[in-house]
């Protein structure tokens, strides 16, 4: 098993007309892996990675976090956090990493203190007052 960096995830799961050779690169090496090990990290910095450097909109987001989530090949670190993270920003206004961060509040039982208005509003999270 291999772990995939952010950028080389990128590459692999969008065209990048500024990389090609790294686009075919990765994806060349992908061909000849049974598993790809993705920690929670490279799963946030992605979908920052897809909304600003690629200019994503929210829909193209999902449907590359979809495919990162439905490709057995790729091995998720916290699949089930990943899972329910995804359904969220899928049905909310918050980003990726805030409900990844809210998930894991809540297996923890724990509240997840925010200024964050829109996540504040969220089962699980309280808004911190000055």
């Amino acid at each position: 098993m291999i772990t995939l960096d952010t950028n080389v995830l990128a590459r692999a799961l969008v065209d990048d007309p500024a990389a090609p050779a790294q686009c075919a690169a990765v994806r060349k090496r992908l061909a000849r892996e049974d598993q790809v090990f993705i920690p929670v990290v490279v799963q946030v910095e992605l979908v920052w990675v897809l909304e600003t450097a690629f200019e994503l909109d929210k829909a193209e987001v999902l449907a590359v976090l979809d495919h990162l989530h439905a490709n057995r090949v790729f091995v998720l670190e916290n699949e089930p956090a990943y899972a329910a993270a995804l359904a969220e920003f899928r049905n909310g206004t918050t980003g990726f990493a805030d409900d990844l961060i809210l998930v894991s509040a809540r297996s923890h039982n724990a509240a997840l203190l925010t200024f964050d208005r829109r996540l504040g509003r969220l089962p699980g999270a309280q808004i911190l007052t000055a």
